[in-house]
């Protein structure tokens, strides 16, 4: 990879530079990974463990609400506290959780593990972004290493699907798990030696009520959001609710008044940050409900041996991590603005292509859907995250890089949660009114041909309620870029809408030395 950067020899600051940027991208990949890789799964998961409709979208979301209601937290805890100690302990947990995620004898169990992992998981992202902030300080090789850290991330989240099909050909579900405890190993043997300590210039006290207002208010609303979709509204739902809004609220309005808040948001006065982060959590919401619904759609509906489903994902996982790779390359061209439209707009006609799916056929419109959305949540995946890290000042590198994360994993988790339950709403109130999901109605013994095909039309049309919902959201979306972000040239030169790249000032460039302190 030397030949690469910018000098014509490789230093050993550059070498080792590029080594730690590998020893941190192992616990990266599973990060990303793990909130995917049960798509696939979760119809082994279900004959093995019987969850309820409930359960099953909480095993697969747990993890995501977890890490996303955390990042910001355990960023700012990095900042304070230093990152290599945080990244070493969210190591540890995170094998300990996959460990017992691969041996759960109950759907109960599988959800504790899962959020345990979560809690893993919350403490590597925004430390390992911002260790990488200062083993590059070169500004070039800076942007270099956080391209290939965003196409890293979202490489995971497309592999996950399918890394899971193949395991699950030859092994039973738990291995999918397993797999995580080598990279764990490796990860904690290595960082200890590659990478050195780093903590902000300024800590300041992490606020607990915030963090404990933002994790219980967003878990009783999602609470709120799945019982309604199982079981209609009752008063328990309705409560949850209410109080859940009254929890973040609460939230946001203390946020103002710290003098280190978890979330910084004066950050959103900037229309280009806003727009870029809303994309963050809008494409995984799009993305993460779909490839759940068509993941269960593929094998449930169509009858596709699992294999089968996981390599027809591939097309699509491969056009994601391409798109992300070389959408730098083609910021510096076209600008943010014109990128961030177009990735809403192929998101929404992708998204709107599930619509012409059906009983009998849709595999090549599945295809077509992945495909074409693909483009999408790769320019969405690398551009929020340099966006983001662009827009602060290098003491809330850690934070501000918890944010950008925080959107994709708050974003991936909604996507089950609200278009999951949509889905399962329509297919409780549409269907054959034998059990919560298709998955446990196909394995009830006896059914006959006509309720086998009214719940599977049933599923069809939720897949089709979340895949336009979700088409024109990221159509909304589009159109609030169009009219939020000036064209280049037609506002003040120094509005961050107008900047095409991320700025250069080593003043305002996050990672740059004077703002770190380096512990050996």
């Amino acid at each position: 990879m030397s030949n690469q950067i910018d000098h014509p020899t490789s230093s050993p600051v550059d070498r080792r530079a590029w080594l730690g940027l590998l020893v941190v991208l192992g616990p990266v990949l599973l990060v990303s990974m793990d909130g995917s890789v049960l798509f696939l799964a979760m119809p082994e998961v279900t004959s093995a463990l019987s969850p309820s409709a409930d359960q099953a979208l909480w095993i697969l979301d747990i993890y995501g609400f977890v890490v996303g209601s955390l990042l910001i937290a355990f960023g700012n805890i990095g900042d304070r506290y230093g990152r290599l100690r945080l990244l070493l302990v969210g190591a540890i947990l995170f094998g300990i959780g996959s460990t017992a995620a691969a041996l759960s004898s109950s759907a109960e169990m599988l959800i504790a593990s899962r959020a345990l992992m979560g809690l893993g998981g919350a403490t590597l992202l925004p430390s390992g972004l911002a260790v990488l902030s200062e083993l590059f300080t070169d500004p070039r090789q800076r942007a270099r290493a956080i391209g290939i850290f965003a196409a890293t991330f979202a490489t995971g989240f497309a592999i996950g699907p399918i890394l899971g099909a193949v395991l699950l050909d030859s092994f039973w579900w738990g291995s999918v798990f397993l797999i995580n405890l080598p990279v764990v190993l490796i990860f904690l043997a290595a960082a200890p030696v590659v990478l050195r300590e780093v903590r902000s210039t300024r800590p300041g006290r992490v606020d607990a009520l915030s963090v404990a207002l933002s994790a219980l208010g967003l878990l009783a609303v999602v609470y709120a959001i799945k019982h309604v979709a199982a079981y209609g509204v009752t008063p328990v739902t309705a409560i949850s609710a209410v109080l859940g809004i009254i929890l973040l609220t609460w939230f946001a309005r203390r946020q103002r008044g710290l003098d280190h808040p978890l979330i910084d948001l004066t950050l959103f006065r900037e229309r280009v940050f806003t727009v870029a982060i809303l994309t963050g959590l809008l494409s995984l919401v799009a993305w993460s409900a779909s490839a759940y619904l068509t993941a269960t759609y593929l094998q449930s509906v169509l009858d596709y041996s699992v294999l089968v489903a996981g390599l027809l994902v591939l097309p699509g996982a491969a056009v994601l991590t391409t798109s992300c790779i070389v959408t730098p390359s083609v910021v510096e061209r076209v600008g943010k603005r014109t990128s961030l439209i177009a990735c809403h707009a192929f998101m929404a006609v992708g998204l709107l292509l599930l619509l012409f799916t059906g009983l009998t056929h849709g595999v090549e419109w599945f295809v077509a859907s992945a495909v074409v959305a693909g483009v999408g949540y790769g320019i969405s995946f690398s551009l929020v995250a340099e966006t983001a890290v662009a827009a602060v000042p290098a003491e809330r590198a850690g934070s501000a890089a918890a944010l950008a994360e925080t959107s994709n994993e708050i974003g991936n988790a909604l996507g089950i949660a609200l278009l999951g339950s949509l889905a399962a709403f329509v297919f409780r109130t549409n269907g054959p009114d034998q059990a919560g999901t298709l998955t446990e109605t196909l394995h009830i013994p006896g059914l006959n041909t006509e309720v086998v095909e009214d719940a599977k039309s049933a599923f069809v049309d939720g897949l089709h309620a979340a895949g336009l919902v979700a088409g024109l959201l990221c159509a909304l979306l589009a159109l609030l870029a169009i009219r939020w972000i000036p064209k280049p040239g037609k506002a003040n030169g120094d509005d961050p809408a107008n900047r095409d790249t991320a700025p250069t000032d080593s003043a305002h460039t996050p990672g740059t030395p004077e703002a770190r302190t380096p512990t050996h």
